[in-house]
């Protein structure tokens, strides 16, 4: 390595360990002795990074000795901020995070999505008015980036929408948004997102299959703690798997999905979820029958894609804090009838972060990207 590269090297590996020490800091002694590297050599990164902005000086270690108390340092989680739109037909969400994705503001605009330019211009708007709510300085270097969530295929780099048969608004191109912010900004398959946010919140998770049951339903497979979304882009859209033949329409054009079952607008309807499940705990007829009826089918889909992918399977959504242990139960005992093997329950799990999981994974992308930056070990925290 050269002396430049080492310089750099050890500039990371200090950020990274007083990163992941979270707000407790850490002193420059223990980082020394925790890393190898010389006292002055982690003192003059320490200013280096003061005069980023990227630490900060949390107080003082209490200790039992004479002298002047060692300084204790804590990451900076303010010093970059991440912004995540979730764009839905009748709301549009937005999210501030910081770099623990820790929620710094969040707002929620009822507007019509219509695939035209003044409604491009009034959403961006509303993004720019949201941010200098945050009142930062200096804005244009701290946030990181703006991230939009929309139920839709999205292109690789993230700037087309392929499919996006909801909102009626294939072909879409991310500058419709970026023409009028400062900012870099990307579009994210929602799912995806979901998904992304809750490997955050859960790092010992490696593989599994994320279903979320949100107002549609969608998917995103996680291996190796990365999301793949195959060759063409719409891996894990089981959704639009046939599970009715004949059954009802779909928004794809086809009959009898598994969206038309197992998605919560094909559950309750007009309904609010809490008094849906309020009566199906209740034991009314009608409500039980179609909770029924959606986890037959539920476990229908479990089953079929753990016969392909022997992984994990994460129910996220917001269908997901509504899961009692007896449905999961239920769920075991479904899948149990229809396979050939004697299996451990261990593989179905409820979200871990079923709340703003959409825009705070949009957000997340930036984050990310960011700390690799800084470590370049990283593996999602």
């Amino acid at each position: 390595m050269t002396p430049g590269q080492i310089k750099r090297t050890n500039k990371n590996r200090i950020y990274e360990y007083i990163y992941k020490q979270g707000t407790k800091g850490i002193s420059q002694q223990e980082i020394s002795i925790a890393l190898g590297i010389s006292r002055p050599t982690v003192a003059y990164n320490l200013s280096d990074l003061e005069n980023e902005g990227l630490i900060l000086k949390k107080g003082t270690l209490e200790i039992d000795q004479p002298g002047r108390k060692p300084v204790v340092w804590t990451a900076n989680a303010d010093c970059k901020i991440s912004i995540g739109v979730e764009i839905m037909k009748h709301v549009v969400k937005i999210i501030a995070i910081n770099l623990y994705a820790e929620k710094i503001k969040r707002e929620v605009v009822e507007v019509e999505f219509k695939n035209e330019t003044s409604y491009f211009k009034y959403i961006s708007e509303r993004v720019k008015k949201f941010i200098l709510s945050l009142e930062l300085k200096d804005a244009c270097k701290k946030i990181l980036g703006i991230g939009f969530a929309l139920q839709a295929l999205v292109s690789e780099d993230g700037n087309t929408i392929i499919y996006g048969e909801i909102l009626k608004c294939t072909g879409l191109k991310i500058d419709v948004f970026s023409r009028w912010l400062d900012y870099p900004c990307r579009f994210m398959h929602d799912p995806d997102a979901a998904a992304l946010s809750e490997l955050w919140v859960w790092p010992e998770l490696q593989n599994a299959m994320y279903l979320s049951m949100s107002i549609h339903l969608g998917g995103a497979l996680i291996s190796r703690r990365k999301i793949i979304n195959g060759i063409h882009r719409h891996c894990a859209t089981f959704e639009h798997i046939e599970a009715e033949p004949g059954g009802k329409l779909c928004y794809c054009g086809k009959r009898g999905c598994f969206e038309t079952i197992c998605s919560m607008e094909a559950l309750v309807g007009d309904k609010e979820p809490d008094e849906f499940f309020r009566k199906v705990r209740a034991g009314e007829p009608e409500e039980s029958r179609r909770w029924g009826k959606f986890m037959k089918y539920l476990a229908i889909l479990i089953t079929s894609l753990h016969l392909v992918i022997d992984t994990k399977f994460i129910l996220g959504g917001h269908l997901a804090p509504f899961f009692t242990k007896e449905d999961i139960k239920f769920l075991y005992d479904k899948i149990r009838e229809s396979t050939p093997f004697t299996e451990e329950d261990d593989y179905i799990l409820v979200s871990k972060m079923p709340s703003h999981n959409i825009t705070i994974g949009a957000a997340l992308s930036y984050v990310i990207e960011f700390l690799e930056s800084m470590m370049p070990l990283l593996i999602m925290r």
